[in-house]
């Protein structure tokens, strides 16, 4: 079985752009998110995201 690179190199920009991505989102409850979540539209916001914005942003 011979090593392709070729067929790991999309495999590896994926893992790599995720991780760059995953690193700058703020922690969920912070100030920073708060701020974030204030700022995108409410009908943009998951149902998830809303219950945390009520027990970390308002309360």
């Amino acid at each position: 079985m011979a090593f392709n690179i070729k067929k790991m190199t999309i495999p590896l920009y994926g893992i790599l752009v995720f991780a760059t991505l995953a690193a700058c989102s703020p922690e969920v409850g912070s100030k920073e998110w708060c701020a974030d979540l204030k700022d995108k539209p409410k009908g943009e916001w998951s149902a998830n995201e809303a219950a945390d914005f009520a027990k970390s942003c308002v309360f």
